[in-house]
C-alpha cells in the first residue's frame, strides 16, 4: 500500500435464496466512494440461482464462495473472514443496501483511537427510511438484545458519534487485528445472536465500537425466516441463553429467570396493547406456537451448555474486563422494557 493509499476493506455477504436482494445489495457496494474494497459472497447453498447470478453479473467485482448447503451466519461469515486480506472487514446483509459513503463513514471510526474494534451503522428501515431499524445496541439483564432506536424516528437523535455496546451484523465493520486476537463468529450460535456474542466477546477483551452516524444502510426488516418464524424465536431464545452463560458475570447469571419472567410478562401485556413481539403471533394458537418456540429454544440452549461452560473457562484467557466491570458495561447499555416491547 502506497503512502496515502487507503486500506483495503474486505465486505462479507452472507446470502441464502435471496437472488433479488442480492443483486440490489452488490449494487449498493459497487457505489461506494472513497474507499479500496474486495467483496466476497459466502453462498449457503441456495437453491434460487443467486450463485449463479453472482458468478454471471458481478464475477469482476465479487469473490464467490459456494457453500453445499446452509452453514448458517456464523459459519459463513468465518469463511469470509478466513479469506479477507483487508485491515478491516465489514459485513452487510443481503436484504440490506448501503448509501454509497457507508464504508468511507465506518472508517472513519477507526482514526479515534487505537482500541476502536468495531464500528456501527445506523440502519434505517427499508419501507421508512425515515425510521431508525439499528444505531448499536442495547440489552436486557437476561440477554436479550435489541438494536438502540429500534421504530424511532430518525430525527437527529442520532445523529451524534458517540460509544455503543456493539454493531449490528446486518452492518458493521470490525478491526482485522482484533479478530486475529478474539476469533470471529462462534458457529454453535449459527443464526441471530452471534454478533451480540462477538461484540461482547471484543468488549471483554478491551475493545471499544464507534457508532457512526453517517454510515447509513436501508434494512428489509426479517426477510430472512420472518417475523413470526417459530425457527427464528427458537433461535433468538435459544442465544440468549447461551449468551448469558457464555459472558455474563455469575452475580448477574444468578438473577437470570428473575429478568427472563419479568420480560415475558411485559410482553404478554404489550401484546394485549398490539406492540411488541408477541403481537406478531396471532391469537391463542399464534401464542402457543410462540411458546413451544421459546421452550424449544432453552432446550437446544441446555444441551449445549456444557460446550459453552468451556468456552466461558477459555474466554478468561482473553478477557481485559474484571466481572463488575462487565456488570457495569451492560447496565450502561441496558435497554427497558418498554423499549424491547416498542
Amino acid at each position: 500500500m502506497s503512502a496515502g493509499e487507503s486500506p483495503l476493506i474486505s465486505v462479507i455477504v452472507v446470502n441464502w435464496n435471496r437472488s433479488a436482494l442480492l443483486r440490489a445489495c452488490l449494487q449498493s457496494l459497487e457505489r461506494q466512494v472513497g474507499v479500496r474494497l474486495e467483496v466476497i459472497v459466502v453462498d449457503n447453498g441456495s437453491e434460487d440461482g443467486s450463485a449463479d447470478m453472482v458468478a454471471r453479473e458481478f464475477s469482476g467485482f465479487t469473490r464467490l464462495i459456494r457453500n453445499a448447503d446452509n452453514r448458517g451466519f456464523c459459519a459463513a461469515n468465518n469463511q469470509g473472514i478466513h479469506t479477507a486480506r483487508g485491515a478491516f472487514v465489514a459485513l452487510l446483509n443481503n436484504d440490506a443496501e448501503a448509501e454509497p459513503g457507508w464504508l468511507s463513514a465506518l472508517m472513519r471510526a477507526f482514526d479515534a483511537a487505537p482500541d476502536i474494534g468495531m464500528a456501527a451503522s445506523k440502519i434505517v428501515t427499508y419501507e421508512d427510511p425515515g425510521r431508525i431499524d439499528k444505531a448499536g445496541h442495547l440489552i436486557y439483564p437476561d440477554g436479550q438484545n435489541r438494536g438502540r432506536g429500534t421504530g424511532e424516528p430518525d430525527d437527529g437523535r442520532y445523529d451524534r458519534s458517540e460509544e455503543v455496546l456493539w454493531p449490528d451484523g446486518c452492518a458493521a465493520m470490525y478491526r482485522k487485528q482484533m479478530l486475529d486476537q478474539i476469533g470471529g463468529f462462534d458457529e454453535d450460535f449459527f443464526a441471530y445472536g452471534d454478533d451480540a456474542e462477538l461484540g461482547l466477546r471484543a468488549r471483554i477483551a478491551g475493545w471499544r465500537c464507534l457508532y457512526m452516524p453517517d454510515a447509513v444502510v436501508r434494512h428489509h426488516r426479517g426477510s430472512t425466516l420472518g417475523l413470526a418464524s417459530s425457527r427464528r424465536v427458537v433461535l433468538i431464545e435459544r442465544n440468549r441463553v447461551l449468551l448469558a452463560l457464555k459472558h455474563f458475570p455469575w452475580s448477574l447469571l444468578w438473577l437470570n429467570g428473575f429478568y427472563y419472567a419479568a420480560r415475558l410478562a411485559h410482553g404478554a401485556w404489550s401484546s394485549t396493547q398490539g406492540s411488541g413481539e408477541t403481537a406478531h403471533f396471532k391469537g391463542m394458537h399464534g401464542k402457543l406456537r410462540l411458546a413451544g418456540a421459546l421452550l424449544r429454544g432453552d432446550l437446544q440452549a441446555l444441551r449445549l451448555a456444557p460446550r459453552i461452560l468451556r468456552k466461558r473457562r477459555e474466554m478468561r484467557k482473553l478477557s481485559k474486563l474484571t466481572p463488575s466491570q462487565v456488570r457495569a458495561l451492560l447496565q450502561n447499555h441496558r435497554i427497558s422494557l418498554s423499549e424491547l416491547a416498542r
